[in-house]
């Protein structure tokens, strides 16, 4: 199908190229989000007619994306969830989470616009990109811990997840002054 797009959508084109898309990609994503009208003889001429409109609809909404982006951009918000040993969690960070924090941090973002790839299932500082616009992405970085303690420390750039190690030589010398004290029984 082909369609005329409302706005800038991301690896397909700017506002007003005529793109082909699969059929189901238009129906159920462009065409009900109002990013794209079919393109017909008719829906180009509308286009063409509002093109003035869209446009400075399209600059006022990158404006206003900019200007939370300079507030967000940089920003590091901490997730507290329970974890192994190692660091595992016990389940996972995903993006509907992080647009929860977000918004407790006063940020108004919505789960599709936070771009996570693969769930964050382990401890750590990770960066996360957050597209607030079709042309303005800004990175926050998502500290997660296992308390608020730790991630105090993992923000100062402390390594939580180090074991403490035996040193085998220090090891020997308290058996064998052990076995001195006891006259040779342990």
């Amino acid at each position: 199908m082909h369609v005329i797009l409302l706005e800038r959508v991301a690896k397909l084109g700017q506002m007003g190229d005529v793109v082909r898309v699969r059929d189901g990609f238009a129906r159920n994503f462009l065409l009900p989000q109002g990013k794209a009208l079919r393109a017909s003889a008719d829906n180009k001429a509308r286009f063409e007619t509002q093109r003035a409109q869209l446009e400075a609809r399209n600059l006022e909404l990158k404006g206003e994306a900019s200007a939370v982006a300079e507030k967000l951009d940089g920003r590091t918000f901490v997730i507290v969830r329970q974890a192994g040993e190692m660091g595992q969690l016990y389940g996972s960070v995903a993006a509907r989470d992080l647009a929860d924090v977000l918004g407790a941090g006063g940020f108004t973002v919505e789960r599709r616009q936070v771009r996570l790839d693969t769930p964050i299932k382990a401890i750590g500082l990770h960066t996360v990109p957050v597209t607030l616009h079709p042309e303005v992405e800004v990175k926050v970085t998502i500290n997660v811990a296992r308390s608020a303690e730790e991630a105090e420390r993992q923000a100062r750039g402390e390594e939580v997840l180090v074991r403490e190690e035996t040193n085998l030589d220090d090891l020997g010398l308290e058996v064998g002054a052990a076995l001195a004290e006891n006259d040779g029984d342990l």
